[in-house]
């Protein structure tokens, strides 16, 4: 799909308010919406509560704001049994818990070029389910397993839900803590990473994305099956050109990129307009044409997001920031002639 650097969002937004958080997504991304997450409804608004609400076991704790599987004591047996006769309606979102995408799909979404939705990456949620011990539930083989298939099931059945709104679909695998690969703190193979995220792409019907925030081995993520790779280019654009090959690769197959050009932060954004954020846009485009890079397929191939969600900020700075979002893609449609 040519993207021709069409604005759209990562996970979050800070509304208390399921119908005006979807009214400010349509007011703004017109061309690929997205449904938000609203941390501040409550717990279960939490990226890892919401995919974990159908893990055998597991303790959603919205007092302590934890998750928690006691390792020695759940039945994984009729967990199994749905997965083993694909009965993707057992892994249907909860009530509570996706204010935002019940909201959005009450919605007539018109004629957008795409719809957006987004789940929990393996490695993500496999860090943050604490075990008996303290110890997280990824490093437990057989539950990492269970993580897994029930993030492939819930994937699968959000798609088919937002597939009755767009028949094009780009669902992001949110991947944070992937940054964390290979250091101290998750000391995991990388070819187990490929592995798993692979595994949950598994009988996607729908563009597959890998979102990481932070600086990561940009070749471990690209090795696996994904279509999109959203990154925080307002950080880390620097970063890209230093793997060419596995890039040119990546988009020489039909592969895309995610700019995460926009700040998140309230002390950037004062700082930041659609002229100098379309400059520093096309100070790495530069550099990566200078690298061997096609420049018109980079172009087509792009999409400009926020750095990561907006649930940390208020209503207006989020709002701020969808603005500077859409000022932003249209200027560098502007300066490149892209169409609309």
């Amino acid at each position: 799909m040519d993207w021709n650097c069409a604005p759209t969002c990562i996970g979050s937004l800070p509304h208390l308010d399921e119908k005006k958080a979807v009214d400010t997504v349509l007011a703004h991304l017109r061309e690929v919406p997205y449904w938000p997450q609203l941390p501040h409804l409550g717990f279960e608004e939490n990226m890892y509560a919401q995919f974990a609400a159908r893990l055998p076991g597991v303790i959603v704790d919205g007092e302590a704001k934890r998750v928690t599987i006691d390792l020695g004591s759940y039945d994984p047996t009729s967990f199994y049994e749905d997965v083993l006769e694909e009965k993707v309606e057992r892994f249907a979102f909860p009530q509570q818990g996706f204010a935002g995408l019940q909201e959005l799909l009450r919605r007539d979404l018109g004629a957008v070029k795409a719809v957006k939705g987004q789940v929990t990456g393996p490695v993500s949620m496999g860090l943050q389910i604490i075990d008996q011990s303290g110890k997280p539930a990824i490093y437990d083989e057989a539950y990492g397993e269970i993580i897994r298939k029930n993030i492939n099931l819930c994937a699968r059945y959000q798609i088919s839900k937002l597939k009755e709104k767009c028949p094009n679909v780009l669902l992001f695998l949110d991947e944070p803590s992937i940054s964390l690969v290979g250091t101290p703190f998750a000391p995991i193979a990388k070819e187990s990473v490929t592995a798993w995220i692979d595994e949950v792409f598994e009988q996607w019907n729908c563009v597959k994305g890998v979102h990481c925030c932070g600086n990561t081995d940009w070749p471990m993520v690209l090795s696996s099956s994904l279509d999109v790779l959203s990154f925080d280019a307002y950080s880390y654009a620097f970063t890209i050109p230093l793997f060419p090959l596995e890039f040119k690769q990546f988009l020489d197959r039909g592969g895309s990129l995610a700019w995460g050009l926009i700040p998140n932060m309230e002390h950037r954004l004062e700082k930041e307009s659609p002229v100098t954020l379309a400059s520093r846009f096309d100070d790495t485009l530069e550099t990566m044409v200078r690298k061997g890079f096609d420049k018109e397929a980079l172009l087509r191939s792009s999409i400009i997001t926020p750095q990561c969600g907006l649930g940390g900020l208020t209503v207006a700075e989020a709002e701020q920031v969808l603005d500077l979002l859409v000022g932003t893609s249209k200027e560098i449609r502007r300066r490149h002639k892209l169409e609309v």
